[in-house]
């Protein structure tokens, strides 16, 4: 870390290369598909190059790389107004960072396809949470929002997530009950 801050490309290329699975994780979960996980990556690594020397150690390298990749992902998909899309076939196995999302392709389909839909600001902190692994508190700092904050959105994230794929609609008149007609 600090070679490559100081310009030691060969310590930067080594860590990039030791993160890359971690930053592509980040990219796919929060992207919604593989075109703009790619790009986003590619420009979340180029974000990391330009800005390793505002890295101060207070935290982990990790949680600052984090950080950085998920502001640029989001800042890439913003600038061209791309919203995430559930993707029919998964091109590319997801890398399991931490916690495996689902046993099944066809569930892992379903989870990505409902967080698709979720608005960004519950998207986020609930990937960073159940599919990274991200504390609170990480996930308030990487955000720049109080852990409250975190905690709101989360468990209204989790809350449309259920509805989203246990297949109930928005209107609660038209949710189905579980019983039989």
């Amino acid at each position: 870390m600090k070679r490559a801050q100081k310009g030691d490309q060969g310590a930067f290329d080594a860590l990039l290369r030791q993160h890359y699975n971690q930053i592509y994780a980040i990219c796919r979960r929060l992207a919604g598909n593989e075109a703009d996980a790619l790009d986003a990556t590619q420009e979340a690594l180029i974000t990391l190059v330009r800005r390793i020397d505002r890295f101060d150690g207070r935290s982990r390298f990790t949680t600052w790389m984090h950080r950085v990749v998920t502001n640029a992902c989001l800042d890439e998909l913003r600038r061209r107004g791309r919203r995430p899309v559930p993707s029919a076939v998964e091109e590319q196995p997801l890398v399991a960072v931490e916690r495996p999302v689902a046993d099944s392709v066809g569930d892992r389909l379903d989870i990505e396809a409902a967080l698709a839909q979720l608005p960004e600001a519950f998207r986020v902190p609930v990937v960073l949470c159940d599919q990274m692994g991200h504390s609170y508190e990480e996930i308030a700092e990487q955000m720049d929002i109080a852990p409250g904050t975190v905690r709101s959105r989360i468990s209204r994230g989790r809350r449309r997530l259920a509805e989203l794929l246990s297949g109930n609609p928005d209107d609660p008149g038209q949710r189905h009950t579980g019983e039989r007609p």
